[in-house]
């Protein structure tokens, strides 16, 4: 009798799976911060398929910020800085990974960082309109790079750079078929390198892709069962950071529509996030969860975190 395959299981790291609040982002800060929600994803590995796609946000703007105090090399193009960020973010994911799955006793399980391209469109109006944050935050505007475009963040004022919306995955074949064969797969990091079509070629483009845009049009595109993305908070609220904030356990697309249009969500934090669960469940999705890093199992589980329904 053949064997019925394990759900799907995507998880989207934000950048504060590795770097928190505060934090210099050294390697052993990113390290320690990584135990919490790998472990958590080594469990759910018993009994899902497993995709991780993360964040980029605070490596690739640090990338930036040491090529740009550095006259003596050329300077790189933002595409390469984000395959800089896959390989860099991408190993230290799996060796995380690999530690937490030997301390459960699951000692052959094929693991595997994937470079990721994503296609996008360079008529896409994103161009015109910088609005991706990376980097450090500042507190004050005049503390920023200078001669870069800035805007005001939840967590402070942050350069911004271009950041186009995800068209296809070009690899999403080669991970259907590693999610088949049970490898876990970590891909799409950063939102993904950003190429653009050139014939049946491809050319890299300065610009970086929203993680949670491309991870919810992986989940998409390979079919994915449960699309979680993992965050700094637990969930999904309205009026944030006020004194009536209000955390939503289920929301419908419609009411994320609303909630949206009446600016709930700030650009460049929770609103990418609410848009690319809208995406997947609108795609026909079958669930999508917005929920702290510290409660990815409950969130799996329905016990904790915002779901989008339909």
């Amino acid at each position: 009798m053949k064997e019925t395959p394990k759900p799907t299981l995507l998880v989207a790291l934000g950048g504060n799976a590795l770097i928190r609040k505060g934090e210099e982002g050294t390697v052993p800060q990113q390290f320690k911060n990584l135990a919490m929600p790998i472990r958590q994803i080594a469990k759910l590995s018993q009994d899902y398929r497993i995709i991780i796609t993360h964040g980029n946000g605070p490596q690739v703007g640090n990338l930036l910020l040491q090529q740009e105090s550095c006259q003596e090399v050329p300077k790189l193009p933002l595409e390469i800085l984000v395959a800089q960020t896959q390989g860099q973010i991408g190993y230290m994911i799996e060796s995380t990974l690999d530690s937490e799955l030997m301390d459960l006793g699951i000692h052959v399980k094929p693991l595997i960082s994937l470079i990721t391209y994503v296609v996008v469109d360079e008529n896409d109006p994103a161009f015109s309109d910088p609005s991706k944050p990376i980097g450090p935050a500042y507190k004050r505007k005049k503390d920023a790079p200078p001669g870069q475009p800035v805007r005001k963040t939840a967590k402070g004022f942050r350069r911004v750079v271009v950041s186009p919306q995800p068209v296809t995955i070009i690899e999403k074949r080669e991970i259907k078929k590693l999610i088949n064969a049970d490898f876990i797969v970590i891909c799409c990091g950063g939102g993904g390198i950003p190429v653009a079509r050139e014939g049946r070629a491809f050319q890299g483009v300065d610009a970086v892709i929203d993680k949670d845009l491309a991870s919810s049009k992986l989940a998409e595109e390979v079919g994915v069962d449960i699309f979680l993305i993992a965050t700094d908070v637990s969930g999904v609220a309205l009026n944030y950071g006020a004194p009536d904030q209000k955390y939503l356990r289920k929301v419908t697309i419609k009411e994320a529509q609303q909630y949206l249009s009446e600016g709930h969500f700030p650009a460049g934090s929770m609103s990418p996030k609410v848009e690319a669960a809208i995406q997947f469940i609108r795609n026909q999705g079958k669930r999508a969860v917005i929920t702290s890093i510290e409660e990815i199992e409950s969130a799996v589980n329905g016990e904790a975190g915002t779901e989008i329904t339909a």
